[in-house]
This record gives C-alpha cells, sequence and structure tokens, in this order.
C-alpha cells in the first residue's frame, strides 16, 4: 500500500493478538476501536482507558467476541498455530455465523502479509476485527501480529 491506509483496527482487548493490534495501531495513528467486556476486564487485569474500546452489557467474552465480529467489516485471525481454538475459533464461528469475510493467518503460510493484503483489497475492508489467542497460550503471538502489520502496511504508517 502506497499512502497511510484508510482503515480502522477493532480489537477486543485482550492480551495477546487482541492487544499487540491496538496497540500496533495507536503507536502507528491508526484510528482504533472495539467491545470489551464490562468493567473492561482482560486476563491481566483492567484495561488502560488508552484502549478506546466500549464496555458490553456483561463480562461475557463471548458477548464482546459477537459484537467485535458484527460491527467490523471483516475479521483477521491471528495465531502461532494453524488450528484455531477457544475464543479464536469462536471468533471465527461468529464470522461465519453473520456471513463476514475472516482471515486466518499464522507462520507457517507463505506470505501472510501478503494474503492480509489481498484481504482487504478483495472485500474492501476498512473497519477490520483482529482477533487471536491470549498471550498465556501463545506467548509469541504478538511480535507475529506486530510484523504482520508492519509488513502489511509498510512505509504508509511506520512515518506518521
Amino acid at each position: 500500500m502506497t499512502s497511510k491506509p484508510h482503515i480502522t483496527i477493532r480489537s477486543g482487548g485482550q492480551t495477546g493478538a487482541d492487544r499487540a493490534a491496538l496497540d500496533w495501531a495507536i503507536s502507528k495513528g491508526v484510528p482504533h476501536c472495539g467491545w470489551c467486556p464490562r468493567g473492561r476486564i482482560a486476563e491481566d487485569g483492567i484495561l488502560n482507558s488508552k484502549y478506546h474500546l466500549l464496555e458490553t452489557e456483561t463480562k461475557n467474552y463471548p458477548e464482546r467476541t459477537r459484537k467485535n465480529v458484527e460491527d467490523a467489516d471483516g475479521t483477521v485471525l491471528l495465531s502461532i498455530s494453524d488450528t484455531l481454538t477457544g475464543g479464536t475459533l469462536l471468533t471465527q464461528q461468529f464470522a461465519q455465523r453473520f456471513n463476514k469475510p475472516w482471515l486466518h493467518l499464522h507462520p507457517s503460510l507463505q506470505n501472510p502479509a501478503q494474503s492480509l493484503q489481498y484481504f482487504i483489497e478483495r472485500w474492501d475492508l476498512r473497519d477490520i476485527n483482529i482477533a487471536g489467542p491470549r498471550l498465556s497460550t501463545e506467548p509469541n503471538i504478538c511480535k507475529f501480529v506486530e510484523e504482520v502489520l508492519n509488513e502489511t502496511f509498510g512505509e504508509a504508517v511506520l512515518h506518521k
């Protein structure tokens, strides 16, 4: 992509892939939003107010997951494993239920960033839900998310 992307990163704020996507967006000046559980709960405590997330009516993680899938143009699932489990699998199931485009990226794919760029262009995505495993489940997920987003958007956001 040659100019600053016209996207919004949406995520639920959980540790791991969610938080890595939000932190990337904040560091690059890319708008972000999303839903988090009531009380702004996450596996490591209360979410910092720097994350511009709305609270769901309950503390139920699946409610947050569903609302982020529903409100986004499409969902990108990033994981180290090539198999979806837990909340990441639930996210994919919600995307299928609501007939929303989704893409699963993992390091064993030949070029995850190129796949993401094609996915965004094919579906003309502007509001992208990014989800994946918690940090406690996949300790290396944050680095993978950051690498994929940097490679996908390159210089377009590295010099805001």
